[in-house]
């Protein structure tokens, strides 16, 4: 479970997470949506430890990530929007790698390696360095590393941005398994057509504000939509992206 309390990040004068308070059961995918700039990466980088907070708290699996770091950080498997590999490491050293920083079982590791190789379709890649995977494979190389430990918790942030069909299939099967075995999938993603397929439930982000809450259908409701409209149209309308879009269309006098 994730629980954000009061969350807030400010530079200088500049807010950009404000007061946001947030609570994921576990169990389910949550899909963190909002338009450039609105605080999707900056929250991110708060529940990962990688900012620190103005305000506020973060709890992951009922631990205090300021007060109890690593216990939190332990359930967790992040994938950043700019996943990053050791190109001098091959595909199945890597892997290795991040399980010993989870200090993952040895009885376990190899096993659960080349599950992961097999599953991200990378087994014939294994030994070869990383620096020589495309950048799909690299994408798939870094998620699987998300997941060597067994996490309890995965935050991942615009998951298939530049990933191919196959791959983007791939990682919607893999979080509807995570979330169906009781972990909780917290999913940063500018694809509305994704968050629609996935997510359980769908926060909605504007300038550091959590402006709405709820499930596809609730979301619907609170954007006053009627049956048969598209989720586009009611995150333009929550966003108030709608009206400007329409004040960009009409006729000039």
């Amino acid at each position: 479970m994730i629980e954000l309390r009061d969350l807030t990040k400010c530079y200088g004068k500049t807010v950009a997470v404000d007061h946001l308070n947030l609570r994921v059961p576990a169990g389910g995918i949550f899909g963190f949506l909002g338009p450039n700039g609105a605080g999707k990466t900056t929250t991110i980088r708060m529940m990962m430890g990688l900012l620190e907070p103005t305000a506020g708290a973060v709890r992951l699996g009922g631990h205090d990530l300021h007060a109890d770091p690593l216990r939190a950080k332990a359930l967790c498997g992040f994938v950043p929007d700019r996943p990053h590999v050791y190109e001098k490491l091959t595909g199945a050293e890597f892997l290795d790698f991040t399980a010993d920083l989870y200090h993952v079982d040895a009885a376990v590791k190899a096993a659960r390696r080349e599950r992961l190789l097999e599953l991200f379709d990378l087994a014939e890649w294994r030994n070869e360095l990383a620096e020589s995977y495309s950048h799909g494979m690299k994408q798939r190389l870094v998620m699987a590393s998300a997941l060597v430990h067994a996490p309890r918790i995965l935050i991942v942030d615009e998951p298939t941005v530049g990933m191919d069909p196959r791959g983007a299939r791939l990682l919607k099967r893999i979080f509807r398994d995570l979330a169906a075995g009781g972990a909780t999938v917290f999913m940063s993603t500018h694809s509305l057509e994704v968050a629609e397929e996935l997510c359980d439930q769908i926060g909605i982000i504007l300038r550091g504000r959590l402006i709405a809450l709820g499930t596809v259908e609730q979301l619907h409701m609170q954007a006053g939509r009627h049956d048969g409209a598209t989720f586009e149209s009611v995150f333009l309308r929550l966003t108030g992206a709608e009206a400007d879009l329409d004040v960009a269309a009409a006729p000039q006098a």
